[in-house]
């Protein structure tokens, strides 16, 4: 054993040979594979002081990868003297297994309760840049929403598995920065996207994912948004501690929407309740508002919910008679630039055409109502049991006084569906008539 002779431990998932040195130091070999890198260093314990010292370094390339350890492969290695030149990382505090040698374990220190040896190791760094590098908000839903993008992709596309193939950069929008005020007040179009989409037509990403309903009816130059997910549920859940129901609730309960669609439909079946209109954040920040006493109940989209897992905190959910969604509500758009058509090929094979037709008439809907955030407009398009498109729009006073429906039912078909939901809105702006939405 001391004369030289190597030692094979049983442990497959690290191998290490030791020799004795004049003078009186034992040297450890690791081979270590972490993703695509394989990384040998020698780790020298003196016998005198216990302390680690490393008399060698190797790095090299491997084609299989792998995040735990395993017996070494054979790879090209390539020794790197202290002399020569390497890009290199830092890993800090790196724990090797524990060493069960007895003729170490009377070199430990007397007193120290550690079977690891910890040390710093310089290694050669194996640069990749992203194949995708995908823009969302860092908001929970946000990031579940750009984690779903992200798990679809690789389904689709096995070179998407690779380790670094998919990069998530995380974009603060206007939306986010001014949380003190109600959006209404804010004004504009876009809060929730315009720094997503200034990212993508500058090169920062490759593809932006937006919850669809924060998404303006026109798109920004040189960009396109040809994918959308398959819709979740867009029915409206209510949260409250102590009623199943709006209508349940005591006369002068406080319910928290920012939305004035939610707002309006809220105060035209129950005039008797109050709402509060600055009662925005998160998810989580809106239910811790709603634990800490601010208001009595609040409603959430139930896709959200669902993305989050979130649906213990439903009380019941809204019928879409009882409250019409937004238009888009519980649909993922994910955009591209124009002239992107490697990033167009990967979206087109995520894409849900039914979700996709039934978002266009939405918002055709939408863009003849000329919708903001001061406007409280509702719609929604499915595909009924017959393979038809029914759609049924709604426009209301912010107080709620006054609500004005329609309805429309044509061939689930794009032009088709466009023509009904613009229709609709031409239907109910000449209902409204001037000064409806107090603009």
């Amino acid at each position: 054993m001391d004369g030289g002779k190597r030692i094979r431990p049983r442990n497959s998932g690290m191998g290490y040979r030791r020799r004795l040195h004049q003078d009186q130091k034992k040297s450890y070999q690791f081979s270590i594979r972490i993703s695509k890198v394989t990384f040998i260093f020698s780790l020298g314990i003196s016998l005198n002081d216990s302390k680690p010292y490393f008399s060698e370094l190797f790095a090299g390339s491997m084609d299989i990868s792998s995040s735990s350890f395993h017996q070494a492969h054979k790879v090209s290695l390539l020794r790197r003297q202290p002399s020569s030149p390497v890009n290199s990382v830092s890993v800090i505090g790196f724990s090797l297994p524990r060493i069960t040698s007895p003729s170490l374990a009377k070199y430990r220190r007397k007193g120290s309760s550690t079977g690891f040896v910890r040390a710093c190791v310089a290694v050669e760094e194996k640069k990749r840049t992203a194949i995708i590098r995908i823009g969302t908000r860092g908001s929970p839903l946000a990031l579940a929403q750009a984690y779903e993008t992200r798990a679809k992709l690789q389904a689709k596309h096995p070179e998407l598995t690779e380790d670094g193939a998919i990069h998530i950069e995380i974009i603060k929008t206007t939306g986010d920065k001014i949380l003190s005020q109600p959006l209404a007040d804010i004004g504009g179009k876009g809060l929730f996207t315009k720094e997503i989409d200034e990212a993508l037509i500058n090169g920062h990403i490759d593809i932006a994912v937006h919850s669809m309903k924060d998404v303006p009816t026109y798109l920004p130059e040189k960009t396109i948004l040809p994918c959308n997910l398959v819709r979740e549920d867009v029915r409206d859940a209510f949260i409250c501690l102590t009623a199943a129901s709006l209508a349940e609730l005591p006369a002068g309960s406080v319910v928290g929407t920012a939305s004035l669609r939610r707002k309006s439909q809220i105060l035209h079946k129950y005039p008797s309740l109050a709402v509060e209109e600055n009662f925005r954040g998160n998810v989580q920040t809106r239910l811790s508002k709603l634990q800490g006493g601010k208001v009595h109940a609040t409603l959430l989209a139930l896709a959200g919910l669902k993305r989050l897992s979130m649906t213990e905190n439903v009380a019941s959910v809204l019928s879409l008679d009882e409250m019409l969604p937004a238009v888009a509500q519980g649909a993922i758009g994910i955009a591209c630039r124009t002239e992107d058509d490697k990033m167009a090929s990967y979206l087109a094979s995520l894409n849900h055409e039914e979700t996709r037709l039934a978002v266009a008439c939405e918002r055709a809907f939408l863009e003849t109502l000329d919708g903001s955030c001061r406007t409280p407009i509702a719609g929604y398009a499915a595909k009924d049991e017959e393979g038809n498109c029914f759609f049924r729009g709604l426009v209301a006073s912010p107080d709620g006084t006054r609500v004005l429906e329609t309805s429309r039912k044509g061939p689930y078909v794009f032009e088709d569906m466009v023509k009904m939901g613009k229709d609709a809105g031409q239907e109910l702006l000449s209902l409204a008539g001037p000064g409806f939405f107090g603009n």
